[in-house]
């Protein structure tokens, strides 16, 4: 389930979605099995201006429930090891459910 590092960096897929998040346009660059819910994570983060200042929003769902984390790009100096989005497959591997669905948004505007 390893995700391809150039890809989420900026190479777009050859069937680019781009949705709403609260004010901010993303496109989605990773949608396992389809999972990624737009009314279902604009739920979630409708009230809160947490996932604002990140470049990317992971999702997994496990168990029926979605958890999300920011990302910033490799380039933006908040980032730290832990949200930098080089390292995102080493949070899959040892954070997510094996097996969970995931998704990954970018924002683009």
């Amino acid at each position: 389930m390893k995700i391809i590092l150039k890809e989420v960096i900026g190479l777009k897929s050859k069937s680019v979605k781009n949705i709403k998040l609260r004010d901010s346009e993303y496109e989605i660059i990773r949608n396992d099995d389809d999972c990624f819910d737009e009314e279902l994570v604009n739920e979630r983060i409708k009230e809160t201006d947490y996932f604002d200042n990140y470049d990317y929003i992971l999702g997994d769902f496990a168990y029926g429930k979605v958890r999300l984390k920011g990302y910033y790009d490799e380039n933006n100096k908040k980032k730290s090891k832990i949200n930098d989005i080089k390292y995102v497959d080493d949070y899959i591997k040892d954070y997510c459910q094996s097996g969970s669905k995931i998704f990954i948004v970018k924002k683009i505007g």
